[in-house]
């Protein structure tokens, strides 16, 4: 099967550059690389320009100028006719084994869906630096095999025809809240699709410096617990619903309540039962009208262009 490695960025030319160079040097070469450029001004046309004649294979760039990250997963997964999709987003560096061990997952385990581990880099020191990195990093089994956790996007393997149905398989109301890779999982699951763990599928995140700030990752860790209410609440399932909501408001409470005891005695172990405080009090207040705007016209606004290297 034809394998595409499909990247959104916006704004990131230095991160985009270090992320198609790693790319460009793996093992299992790719069978194209389409780069979609989420800036209205197109701002990483020069970088994909300058790196096209050291990629393995085709890389194909496409501007889609209507920020929001489902929209510019549906324009990329319009550029090419790949039966695989290989996602890697435009802040992540993948290990040269990566696209390998994914495409062996895949295939040992006829898996629709197949995930890897993420390593989180912030740059500089401070005292919640591990809590940053372990916040965009991902974790999970420490052997590759089936499994019935999915996750997001970033370091991932989709079967097309099995994940992505149709012409535009993510939903673009998530583009300024995200959660639209959750949307498609969990209707994958309902179909009853192969979830698998890549084990020795390493990518590293850098973080960018706009992100790596509590206040920026605690309503992160709020938008991330909204997820499973949210999806109760789209398939109907009220009890479950009742349930993730009571769940929440007990976090919310007594992680929350927590944070304040120990903050005097350390800040990083309150931050951690900050986040999770967060986490409980998205599962309660998952409505419309709570979910923060991370993605899309708000990332938008948070990134000056940067220049190239």
């Amino acid at each position: 099967m034809r394998l595409a490695v499909l990247t959104p960025t916006m704004r990131r030319p230095a991160l985009l550059a270090q992320a198609l160079r790693s790319v460009f040097g793996q093992t299992r070469e790719p069978d194209e690389i389409v780069v979609v450029d989420n800036d209205p001004d197109g701002s990483a046309r020069a970088t994909v320009e300058a790196l096209r004649l050291q990629a393995p294979c085709p890389l194909i760039y496409v501007h889609e100028p209507k920020p929001g990250v489902a929209t510019a997963r549906n324009a990329g997964l319009a550029a090419t006719t790949a039966e695989l999709i290989a996602c890697l987003d435009d802040d992540e560096a993948a290990s040269p084994e990566w696209l390998a061990a994914l495409v062996d997952t895949q295939s040992r385990f006829a898996a629709d869906a197949v995930f890897g581990p993420i390593r989180g880099r912030v740059d500089g020191e401070g005292p919640l630096k591990a809590y940053f990195e372990d916040f965009f990093g991902r974790s999970g089994p420490a052997a590759s095999g089936p499994t019935g956790e999915s996750y997001g996007c970033g370091n991932s393997l989709l079967k097309r025809a099995t994940v992505l149905p149709g012409p535009r398989p993510f939903d673009p109301k998530h583009d300024q809240i995200g959660g639209e890779d959750d949307a498609v999982f969990s209707a994958l699951k309902a179909r009853g699709g192969r979830i698998a763990w890549a084990a020795e599928a390493w990518v590293e995140e850098f973080a960018p410096a706009h992100r790596a700030r509590l206040h920026y990752v605690l309503m992160r860790a709020f938008a991330y617990g909204q997820g499973p209410s949210q999806t109760a609440a789209r398939e109907r399932r009220w009890a479950s619903l009742a349930r993730w909501m009571a769940i929440g408001a007990a976090q919310a409470l007594v992680y929350g309540a927590g944070a304040l005891v120990v903050l005097p005695f350390g800040r990083l172990k309150a931050v951690r039962l900050l986040d999770r405080a967060a986490r409980g009090l998205g599962k309660l207040l998952w409505t419309r009208g709570f979910e923060p705007k991370v993605y899309g016209r708000a990332e938008l606004a948070r990134r000056p262009v940067a220049a190239a290297s």
